[in-house]
């Protein structure tokens, strides 16, 4: 997403997201109070637990007996900046303000959740607000450093983007990199100091099958392969996708994945929101099968951010994929964007592992991946959601020009970002970005394009998956133990021939005492 750094932020409607009916009036003042603060006492004994969803629910029960209470409110804002409803937490953290102009957590809140939306200059806002409150803060002041930070760094940014400079991978030189001799990790077959000649070796359809495999371990074992490799990788990678169309024609194979049991029947595998978490992205393979021809998978978006092997799960999805391009698709998720990065972990990630022009070549990667995929004729499957403008076509998605940031509004932005709502309609979404989609507009897409079913990620869900809009929507979400402190399962789907979706629950496996958000900067540790 871009950053539109603006000041103003057009509030939602007023939400009570548990139609929790408002009691206040039927109550007398003492009553409302202690059940408020009761209400109030356990929801924050849910959010310490990180049981955001029902600290949710309790805070919105509190407010029912105490409408206007600014630290229920703020309170209830920073489970929804867990959840990343950042639009939700906005709306509240502004309605705490109102109730108390001088109560600095509804700024702080506030100007969280802008600057998990890119709003820099909104939150820097807030920012100084909580310092003038409280002008011996020192998180506040560190805040505000960040947001200043990160104001000079856009307007940097723009200035360079101004002159329009070549790309990084157009003068990258990866043969300049050198392997020293006491690189222990794995090689690719006939690496003999090829010069310009070792790229071909990571050309699409190219890259050595045992060489993938041999990172795999490698990077189980956590150690990373050589920086030389991985740009190579980058490279070929940018090239393959800016060669594709922003949306994929996959079709459901016709052998078995495995030829020494073929009542395994042929299967397209899809997976959602991955987040960093190899260790379940290993366990999915476990489970599955590794990535081939006859074992396809199609990756929905999110391979990065939150979890601290990001880079693992997206170096290891590349290889596969320029090992046998029909193995494996993957699309772009709201997380592969350079603001995402910067807020939530994969940008310290690479720096820390390798180097910012290594990052910067992983953003011209991500900046090509397709949005969307046809899957067997009938089934949509994107990251986020649907557009809500009415009569958009499978050819206006195909057509989307990519190689950029996305844009605050549009085709794009709805691939990445939508939601859906039960309701028919559409409304701002509650993440601050885009809008939700009700299920007359699901209908009306898939109706319109000759389709059956939308598949979608970009949510966690507490078994996995869910169903809705009549059985036309399915969300499906891979990171299990989200962050390790959600709790919710893992899952995947296979399609074969039938189209009907199968589903596949697992829970967390371990991995190594590495925290999530660990290579997040400044303000990241807000969004854990």
């Amino acid at each position: 997403m871009a950053s539109t750094d603006s000041e103003d932020f057009n509030l939602l409607p007023i939400q009570n997201t548990d139609d929790e009916p408002d009691l206040s009036a039927s109550e007398s003042t003492e009553e409302a109070t202690t059940k408020g603060l009761e209400l109030k006492d356990l929801g924050n004994a849910s959010l310490n637990d990180g049981h955001y969803t029902e600290a949710i629910h309790l805070y919105s029960m509190a407010l029912s007996h105490l409408p206007n209470d600014a630290i229920i409110l703020s309170n209830r804002a920073l489970a929804y900046i867990k959840i990343e409803n950042y639009g939700l937490a906005i709306q509240d953290a502004t309605l705490a303000i109102e109730s108390d102009a001088s109560y600095p957590k509804g700024y702080y809140r506030r100007g969280s959740a802008e600057f998990a939306l890119g709003r820099a200059k909104a939150a820097r806002k807030d920012f100084k607000m909580v310092c003038k409150l409280r002008p011996k803060d020192r998180d506040a002041r560190n805040k505000l450093a960040e947001c200043e930070k990160a104001v000079r760094e856009a307007a940097f940014a723009a200035a360079i983007l101004s002159e329009e400079t070549a790309p990084l991978s157009e003068t990258f030189k990866p043969e300049s990199i050198v392997v020293e001799k006491g690189y222990e990790g794995p090689h690719p077959a006939g690496y003999l100091e090829m010069g310009d000649g070792e790229g071909a070796l990571f050309d699409a359809g190219m890259l050595p099958r045992d060489f993938v495999m041999a990172s795999v371990e490698y990077f189980r074992s956590q150690k990373v392969i050589h920086k030389r490799y991985v740009a190579r990788l980058l490279l070929s990678a940018k090239r393959h996708f800016e060669n594709l169309p922003s949306l994929l024609e996959i079709p459901i194979p016709t052998t078995s994945p495995d030829p020494n049991d073929p009542t395994i029947t042929p299967r397209l595998t899809v997976c959602g929101d991955t987040h960093g978490q190899y260790y379940d992205v290993l366990n999915i393979f476990d489970i599955n099968g590794y990535p081939s021809k006859d074992n396809p998978y199609l990756f929905n978006g999110d391979f990065v951010d939150r979890g601290s092997f990001s880079l693992e799960v997206i170096v290891t999805l590349l290889m596969f994929k320029l090992s046998d391009p029909d193995s494996i698709h993957l699309h772009r998720g709201n997380h592969e964007t350079k603001n995402m990065n910067k807020i939530y972990g994969f940008e310290g990630e690479v720096k820390a592992k390798y180097d910012e022009k290594i990052f910067e070549l992983f953003l011209e990667v991500f900046s090509h991946l397709p949005l969307a995929s046809v899957v067997g004729g009938k089934v949509f499957v994107t990251h986020g959601g649907l557009p809500t403008e009415p009569g958009v076509t499978l050819n206006d998605i195909k057509n989307i020009k990519r190689g950029c940031e996305p844009p605050n509004e549009g085709l794009m932005s709805d691939l990445l970002w939508a939601d859906p709502q039960p309701f028919p309609g559409k409304s701002p979404s509650k993440r601050g970005v885009g809008f939700s989609f009700g299920p007359d507009i699901t209908e009306s897409f898939l109706k319109c394009n000759g389709l059956e079913l939308l598949v979608r990620s970009h949510e966690v869900k507490d078994e996995g998956y869910l169903v809705e809009h009549g059985g036309k929507t399915i969300t499906v979400f891979s990171a299990p133990n989200y962050c390790d402190s959600m709790g919710n399962k893992g899952a995947f789907i296979h399609f074969n021939e039938s189209r009907e979706p199968k589903f596949t629950q697992y829970e967390a496996v371990p991995h190594p005492n590495v925290r999530p958000m660990a290579y997040a900067a400044g303000m990241g540790g807000l969004f854990m």
